[in-house]
């Protein structure tokens, strides 16, 4: 499963194992990966599609996609996700509706909003904020 840290200080995510042993994005990814990982950052809220990542990667889509999750241990799709998650928690904790919330970091609705945060976070938002308000 799928983690994201709530105190995460860098822009990027954590991501977990199965085990759900937390670990930090690589400090070093390859030039390629890493440009996607930084359009993925600034392009969160918009729709990314695999093509569109592997070629701001200068990469074919399938040699893109082996890549990006061998140097960053998710697939290019859950990475998107997980980015997704984290910015949920910021907005969610200042206060933001998670209607407004889902619209703002790309997803379809606060349902889908809801299914990829307790995905990722093992809760829905509203157990999430009771936990961590």
């Amino acid at each position: 499963m799928l983690s994201v840290s709530p105190t995460s200080s860098s822009s990027a995510p954590d991501v977990a194992g199965a085990n759900r042993h937390t670990t930090r994005v690589p400090d070093r990814v390859s030039r390629a990966v890493q440009g996607a990982v930084n359009f993925i950052d600034a392009c969160f809220a918009e729709p990314i599609s695999l093509s569109e990542l592997a070629a701001v990667a200068g990469l074919s889509i399938s040699r893109f996609a082996v890549r990006f999750s061998a140097e960053i241990g998710v697939s290019p799709q859950q990475y998107v996700r997980l980015v997704r998650v984290r910015h949920a928690q910021r907005l969610l904790r200042r206060g933001m509706p998670p209607s407004i919330v889902a619209a703002e970091v790309g997803f379809f609705d606060q349902s889908h909003l809801c299914r990829h945060f307790k995905r990722v976070l093992g809760r829905t938002p509203r157990e999430w904020l009771s936990a961590n308000g």
